[in-house]
């Protein structure tokens, strides 16, 4: 064989030899896969559940109702600044369930690899899921994995799905926002989207610029304790950034949304190279961001509470539910004027998560 055992029982290759990478026998069925679950996503994600190698995880069923999540991740590159596609997949499924309210508890992960992925590769995106889950004591409690022939994906693939437990009682959402309530934004914009698209197309900006994927179990959580039944709506702007998110929430509550744009924090890196490429923050995605709709009269405890987070740190208040045309959003601009805030057609950056 060209290759040896590690201390942690991974086959790695020799000096000299070529390098390991999946073949289509890792997704047979058969001893390659069998190793490759062993030595490499079992090691990364061991747990009581995960280790029974069953169909499906039997799990403790927590009292109280389940909120179920799930997502692919397709984005190009697959390691980018401040990330990778493995900590995305985790973070993304992780965020959902809190936008919801609710506890995250267990995940799932799906794999669809092409052949010829460098194994080394495939363990570093691995290991970062599993920090990912760690850092939010999530475990990863079943998973499959699938290997096609080389040119029939483009490279890796990762699906993720959550379960977690309703950690509120009260009504949520994009259909429960009201007249009078204010709008949060945990941070500034844009963030991952550039990121992602500098790596990609190799634009040598700011070596600063790096995404923002994070999960944010603790700062929704310490939200919905803190302000409970005055939170009406929660949303994390991914595709679409957002734009996408607030135009959401205005047609389905059938309201009007008026923000301010000087009060939208952009980190100016970020504003710059959106300056160059023609493109607008507002629609650029995120991943470790939070809308946050709340009841004016809670604002500003809210507005507190996420400044106490690292995450929320330079959160502002940005706008409000008000009487208007239902379900516009329109942006005040530091010249006076408003500008109306469409809902994206499509998405401007692809792939991006």
């Amino acid at each position: 064989m060209d290759d040896e055992l590690d201390a942690s029982g991974w086959r790695c290759a020799l000096p000299g030899a070529a390098p390991r990478t999946v073949q289509m026998g890792h997704g047979s069925g058969g001893r390659m896969m069998s190793e490759l679950i062993s030595t490499l996503f079992q090691r990364h994600f061991s747990n009581p559940f995960l280790d029974a190698l069953d169909d499906g995880a039997t799990l403790p069923a927590p009292a109280g109702r389940l909120v179920y999540s799930t997502d692919s991740y397709v984005v190009d590159p697959l390691f980018f600044p401040g990330g990778n596609i493995g900590d995305l997949a985790v973070n993304g499924t992780i965020n959902d369930l809190c936008m919801c309210g609710a506890t995250p508890l267990y995940l799932s992960a799906g794999f669809i690899i092409e052949e010829g992925f460098p194994l080394d590769e495939l363990e570093q995106i691995v290991h970062s899921m599993a920090e990912a889950a760690r850092g939010a004591n999530t475990l990863i409690v079943s998973g499959d994995t699938k290997v096609v022939d080389k040119g029939k994906a483009d490279r890796l693939f990762i699906n993720t799905s959550g379960i977690g437990v309703l950690s509120i009682q009260h009504a949520m959402g994009s259909h429960h926002l009201r007249r009078g309530d204010a709008i949060l934004l945990s941070g500034p914009i844009g963030d991952h989207g550039m990121a992602v698209l500098s790596q990609r197309q190799d634009l040598g900006f700011s070596s600063t610029l790096r995404s923002d994927t994070a999960a944010l179990h603790e700062m929704s959580a310490a939200l919905l304790r803190a302000c409970g039944e005055a939170v009406h709506a929660l949303r994390d702007p991914t595709r679409g950034g957002l734009a996408a998110v607030l135009n959401e929430f205005a047609r389905a509550s059938h309201v009007a949304i008026e923000l301010q744009e000087a009060a939208i924090p952009v980190r100016p890196q970020v504003a710059a190279a959106c300056d160059v490429l023609g493109l607008d923050p507002l629609y650029i995605a995120n991943e470790g961001k939070m809308v946050v709709v709340v009841a004016a009269e809670r604002a500003q405890a809210a507005l507190d509470v996420l400044r106490g987070d690292p995450l929320g740190a330079a959160a502002e208040r940005i706008g409000e539910v008000c009487a208007g045309n239902p379900g516009q959003v329109s942006m005040h601009t530091p010249l006076g004027g408003w500008r109306i805030i469409d809902q994206p057609y499509s998405d401007p950056l692809p792939r991006i998560c």
